[in-house]
């Protein structure tokens, strides 16, 4: 059996992380993950809620140590904790809040003594050992499993690595404004610096202020890791931003002009990474340079059936891919949108995403999104267009009007509602449920 290396750093005083009172060497790591080590409970599987992101990275060596496998949904509410219950009877809590409500047996993240051993040896992982299991969302509404091993996830986050060019040992920091229980966040914020000798910072920053100050708290060459809802709020904040060596977007398409913005007020080369929680990150793009995908080594896209799969590499079983994907050659191609959010009105198709695109790309707009709600009248089931919208320089007239140069009528949002803020979540998704709740607020001003 082959076994890869739990961390890539060259000695034992190496940086692996910064937390809010200094560095965190590899050493002190390791001690820390065998101290977390000696008091996990006996269940085989752990749901680390830890919002800190090096308690979140402790707590996930530590189960991949102890041969535990890390559950990683996207949410925590109470159904899905319930929903975790049922897949693994034995599951229990890893959290860092003394506030923690999660009907699950917990434990607390222990407050850890400063290491006096002078080196500790690097664990070494069998590469077939599932270290983790991230959900998707099932069609009946139960979580789909999806099965992580550490092998799959070392040769991914190796091949994002040597696409972007993050090099080893490069005393790099990497700050992420997702959080690490996200496949994103995962592979881009944790596992990139545990495979490259780079270091992780413990915050998760949200609002521009923060992001500014973390940037700030630690040292130079640093990797902003984020996604375009964040960017989007950083850029509009006019706030001076700390030298940041590289950009790193996912969650979304960005807009062109955005990474344009982005890598001028940067001064940074800002790379898109595209993937799926079943597949994990299997493309990148230099937004600014070209709309194309370039395709990580080994993968590769297959059309069957009028649907395509991608294999190879990383991916350790044929996958389809729930995004319409047009290839442009064996390693390049382009992303139209997603299947689920096709939209057929009169006899004319559109893609939400594109619809998307179009709307956030008007100056003037901070934010927004389509939304497409089913209406019952008389019997009937009636689809049309909404949106939100962000605009506060903007009036319903001006923004139809100019969304008419772009759509086809019955494409044109009928209604049109002007919101402070989109309730995104904090990987900067909307969710159906959340959009479905705001267009039922009454007080909202819909356009004529």
């Amino acid at each position: 059996m082959t076994k890869l290396p739990l961390v890539s750093h060259l000695s034992s005083d190496s940086i692996i992380a910064w937390r809010a009172n200094g560095a965190v060497t590899l050493n002190q790591f390791l001690a820390d993950v065998n101290h977390l080590v000696s008091l996990l409970p006996s269940g085989s599987h752990m749901l680390n809620m830890c919002s800190d992101r090096y308690h979140f990275s402790v707590g996930l060596a530590a189960a991949i140590v102890s041969n535990k496998v890390s559950l990683l949904p996207s949410t925590h509410t109470p159904e899905v904790i319930r929903q975790m219950k049922t897949f693994a009877l034995d599951v229990f809590c890893l959290t860092d809040s003394d506030h923690c409500t999660v009907e699950l047996p917990q434990l607390i993240y222990p407050v850890m003594a400063i290491n006096e051993i002078d080196s500790l040896a690097i664990p070494q992982i069998n590469s077939e050992q599932c270290i983790a299991i991230v959900f998707t969302s099932g069609s009946t509404g139960t979580p789909k499993p999806h099965a992580k091993t550490w092998g799959a996830l070392v040769s991914s986050v190796q091949a994002e690595a040597l696409r972007i060019g993050l090099k080893h040992n490069s005393a790099t920091t990497l700050i992420g404004t997702v959080p690490p229980q996200h496949m994103y966040g995962l592979e881009s914020t944790v596992l990139i610096a545990w495979l490259t000798g780079n270091a992780l910072c413990y915050d998760q920053p949200f609002y521009p202020a923060d992001i500014c100050q973390t940037l700030t708290a630690v040292p130079s060459p640093r990797v902003l890791v984020s996604s375009p809802v964040h960017l989007h709020a950083l850029l509009d904040a006019d706030l001076t931003i700390p030298a940041i060596a590289q950009v790193i977007s996912a969650t979304a398409p960005l807009a062109v002009q955005l990474a344009y913005d982005i890598e001028s007020r940067c001064h940074a080369p800002l790379f898109e990474i595209y993937g799926s929680t079943e597949t994990g990150l299997i493309a990148t793009r230099r937004s600014s340079q070209t709309e194309q995908w370039q395709l990580l080594p080994e993968i590769s896209l297959i059309i069957k059936d009028e649907s395509v799969y991608a294999c190879g590499g990383h991916i350790e079983a044929l996958t389809i891919m729930n995004d319409v994907i047009k290839p442009i050659t064996q390693e390049y191609f382009l992303l139209c949108g997603r299947i689920a959010d096709m939209i057929n009105i009169a006899g004319k198709r559109h893609s939400l995403s594109s619809l998307n695109h179009i709307l956030n790309g008007i100056p003037g707009i901070i934010d927004g999104v389509f939304y497409m709600p089913e209406e019952t009248n008389n019997g009937r089931v009636t689809t049309r267009l909404a949106a939100f919208v962000v605009a506060p320089e903007l009036d319903a007239a001006q923004l139809l009007a100019i969304l008419r140069e772009y759509i086809a009528p019955v494409f044109l949002p009928r209604p049109l509602l002007f919101v402070d803020v989109l309730p995104r979540n904090d990987t900067g998704k909307l969710t159906h449920a959340s959009l479905h709740a705001l267009f039922q607020k009454p007080k909202l001003g819909k356009s004529a």
